[in-house]
């Protein structure tokens, strides 16, 4: 397993629950051994959970288990014709499968000013400390980005007493995944609590005197500030298996539906990874955690054998403190109509994103047992163009659609 994170993990955990005799090797380049990431933003960046609440295993779980778990070592190269791999320190090892798990990158902002001190990127535990330390000193935290980490972190930090802006390209918060309607009841739950929102703003550099002290855009806005936190989204970390000759693509490495890359033997899961999706019909690239395990699990069984097409609609959550949670399937890279189900002032709701008569992706806010029905009927590809009604009654029975 070539990655020290949620799907590397989830694929020996599933090789060994099924039986598998072999020989495991797990190596990551974090000092940790593998855990969740959504905690980061939410729970461990409030103080309410520690490093281990997040562990995808115990840490004695790989050693009674013979999995060979190396942290702090990347896999430097890897020649899949001799299936061969060489790890951080010059070892070689040999290997029969692997699944490539190097996850993503975070997008960095090189802008005017990046090199002042307390400029933040979240993607391991070592950042959300340095953000939970910069925040509990500062009065005003600024917060780059309209979508998942930057209102996830601002939510979280309101929450600790901090003052937090958010400075966005989108003219809504959220509103590039859930659209314009739903974007603004999340913004307006962030507002309400105290987060200034700046939309439609594209940064142009950072001010500062060696330590960051505002955030200025192309519009003209500056804003002052103590810390800064950026969102700017990640990329699939795609790079060992391109210098290994494995065919790389715009969203990751690119596999089949069976998550087979283009080397035999050789699976790939989770932010990396872009795949044929025989549900969406096309080549798709998510990332979150639940896709990491599912992806993780299914190349495990694979490898045993299973052969079998990757058939998972992909889910989402999030929550902006204990404000507001929730989940999501799809993605809909686009929609055509937009159908509200239940009551939003009551914040219980959600939305249904149709393309061409068909579910491309719902939303839900306290609502999951539609969450459940949205999954099926897109999974299933039914057109529900005569089940409008019946959708937007949120007292229907949605399981009689078919």
């Amino acid at each position: 397993m070539v990655g020290g994170g949620l799907a590397g993990a989830s694929c020996a955990a599933e090789l060994r629950k099924r039986g598998a005799e072999g020989a495991i090797l797990l190596a990551g380049r974090e000092p940790e051994p593998p855990y969740e990431r959504p905690p980061l933003s939410k729970e461990y960046l409030r103080g309410e959970a520690d490093r281990a609440a997040a562990y995808v295993n115990p840490p004695e779980w790989y050693e009674e288990n013979g999995v060979e778990l190396l942290t702090g070592r990347n896999v430097m190269s890897l020649d899949p014709e001799a299936k061969t791999a060489k790890i951080q320190g010059g070892e070689e090892v040999a290997f029969g499968q692997a699944l490539l798990a190097t996850g993503a990158l975070v997008n960095i902002l090189r802008l005017e000013g990046a090199e002042n001190e307390g400029i933040h990127y979240l993607r391991a535990y070592g950042n959300a400390d340095a953000i939970r330390a910069d925040a509990e000193a500062a009065e005003h935290v600024v917060l780059i980005g309209g979508s998942y980490i930057a209102t996830e972190v601002a939510a979280s930090l309101t929450a600790r007493g901090t003052r937090c802006t958010l400075v966005a390209m989108e003219d809504v918060a959220l509103s590039r995944t859930f659209g314009a309607d739903a974007g603004r009841w999340f913004q307006a739950q962030l507002e309400e609590r105290g987060v200034t929102f700046h939309g439609g703003e594209e940064l142009e550099a950072f001010e500062g005197d060696g330590q960051v002290r505002a955030v200025v855009t192309k519009s003209g806005l500056t804003v002052e500030c103590d810390a800064v936190v950026v969102g700017a989204g990640v990329r699939a970390d795609a790079m060992l298996a391109q210098r290994a000759g494995i065919e790389v693509g715009d969203g990751g490495i690119v596999c089949d539906s069976k998550l087979r890359t283009s080397a035999a033997g050789i699976y790939a899961a989770g932010d990396c990874c872009s795949y044929d999706s025989v549900i969406h019909g096309r080549r798709i690239h998510v990332e979150h955690w639940d896709v990491a395990m599912q992806q993780g699990m299914h190349a495990a069984r694979n490898m045993l054998g299973a052969e079998a097409d990757y058939e998972v609609v992909p889910y989402f959550f999030s929550d902006l403190a204990d404000w507001a949670s929730l989940e999501y399937v799809g993605p809909a890279v686009d929609w055509d109509e937009e159908i509200w189900r239940g009551d939003r002032e009551a914040g219980e709701f959600s939305v249904w994103y149709l393309k061409d008569g068909r579910v491309a992706g719902a939303l839900s806010v306290e609502r999951s047992e539609d969450l459940a029905e949205a999954r099926r009927l897109l999974a299933d590809g039914v057109d529900v163009s005569a089940a409008r009604a019946q959708i937007a009654d949120p007292n229907a029975d949605l399981s009689a659609i078919v």
